[in-house]
């Protein structure tokens, strides 16, 4: 069964936030890195990856895919089978927004918002 096991928010201070999601909700931290336009910190709580996302820039396609200023940039989901999933998606009217090689399959969904498909065991979230 897939279930959502990823979210991650666009921030606009990286350890600001950090500090808030340790501080309020005792999520831990997983790893730190930089991903094209972006650094990437991953945080768990022992059942879900937050990713808190600081872009060099606003203005960067990837940035804007969820819209301006801090938000749920997107959510992911882990599923057993990716390319049938990929499928699915299109079929019922989503648009696949990454290359497929990549780990993480972006899509938009026909409502607007966005999300991402992985393989199973991609977010390591049971360790904190």
């Amino acid at each position: 069964m897939p279930r959502i096991v990823h979210i991650a928010l666009k921030v606009r201070d990286l350890e600001a936030a950090t500090r808030f999601y340790e501080d309020v909700f005792g999520f831990k931290q997983k790893f730190t890195g930089r991903n094209g336009e972006h650094v990437s910190r991953h945080m768990s709580d022992g059942n879900i990856d937050l990713a808190l996302m600081e872009y060099d820039s606003e203005d960067s396609k990837e940035a804007l895919l969820a819209g301006t200023g801090p938000c749920i940039h997107h959510w992911g989901i882990e599923v057993d089978d990716r390319d049938a999933y990929a499928e699915k998606i299109r079929k019922h009217g989503g648009t696949i927004l990454s290359k497929p090689e990549v780990n993480a399959l972006k899509f938009r969904a026909p409502d607007g918002t966005v999300a991402e498909i992985v393989r199973t065991g991609r977010y390591d979230i049971h360790e904190v």
